[in-house]
């Protein structure tokens, strides 16, 4: 049935294609990565030739080295003039670079975009990406799934939700934590964030509405970057009597030791997909990507 097919994992997402091979039946292909001294990749692949191509590789650090190589791979890809290309990138990288914020900053989601409109792929799938705004630079071939539901019913399958509310840490992803209280059937708030453009300060005012002590938390966010954002909400979520912290997320880079910052701000777990691999992925994202090329 999928005898023309086949998955390319790049190495920025090898558990996950591994997983989406043997979710889909779809041979897997791994090419073959060299890194060289000075930094360089160089990639050996076998032909795919009229293959119906799904290439995947997130874009977590180091970002610049995983976005080469999967251009590689496209490249590669449509040298052998494979019959169609299909583009995963679970992370999307620079989504937060999607306007000038300070004039002169270049809007690197767009020339990322550009970059990949290039090689004028079949489909783009991406997963929780930061920004929506940053969709518009793609066209009309790029579809953004959602984790959000594979994260909420994990969390049902596998954490007492008694006594729990859901929090958003900023207005900004309140949509998002809606979502996943809905699934749980649970109430939900936000925090108020402001960020000083220049420094990077954070400044969280509170939006409750509602009495958190002795309340069990679970914060819901797209990605945690260095987790300055959690660790203040942590801090002042903890300050307000708040019984334990579960910190759920798509895309956990946990950058600068953020993963042991955010638990000494009192958060008890950390739990995100497979997006980008480490001990806090513990949502596999083949079921939702499945789902999204089984028929293409």
């Amino acid at each position: 049935m999928f005898k023309n097919r086949v998955i390319i994992t790049g190495p920025a997402s090898e558990e996950l294609g591994i997983n989406l091979s043997r979710k889909s039946g779809i041979q897997l292909m791994k090419p073959e990565i060299k890194i060289f001294s000075d930094g360089e990749s160089k990639i050996t692949m076998e032909s795919v030739k009229n293959k119906n191509c799904t290439i995947i590789q997130s874009l977590y650090p180091p970002i610049d080295r995983h976005i080469i190589q999967l251009l590689m791979m496209i490249h590669k890809c449509k040298l052998d003039r494979a019959a169609k290309i299909t583009v995963i990138i679970p992370y999307m990288a620079y989504a937060r670079q999607d306007k000038e914020f300070v004039k002169g900053e270049v809007i690197t989601i767009a020339l990322l975009a550009k970059l990949l409109k290039y090689f004028n792929i079949f489909k783009l799938i991406t997963i929780d990406i930061h920004s929506k705004e940053s969709l518009s630079y793609f066209g009309g071939n790029i579809i953004n799934v959602s984790a959000i539901p594979l994260l909420a019913r994990y969390v049902l399958d596998n954490i007492d939700t008694y006594n729990v509310i859901v929090v958003s840490p900023d207005y900004g992803g309140f949509s998002r934590a809606q979502k996943f209280a809905k699934i749980l059937k649970k109430d939900v708030i936000y925090l108020n964030k402001n960020r000083n453009r220049q420094t990077g300060d954070i400044k969280i005012e509170t939006k409750y509405g509602t009495d958190l002590k002795g309340k069990k938390i679970i914060l819901v966010d797209d990605m945690i970057s260095t987790g300055n954002s959690i660790i203040k909400s942590c801090e002042l979520l903890k300050k307000n009597g708040v019984a334990n912290i579960l910190v759920v997320c798509t895309h956990a880079l946990l950058l600068n030791e953020a993963l042991i910052k955010i638990k000494q701000s009192g958060a008890n777990e950390i739990i995100s997909t497979n997006s980008v691999p480490n001990l806090c992925s513990k949502v596999d994202l083949s079921d939702i990507l499945y789902s999204s090329i089984k028929d293409k």
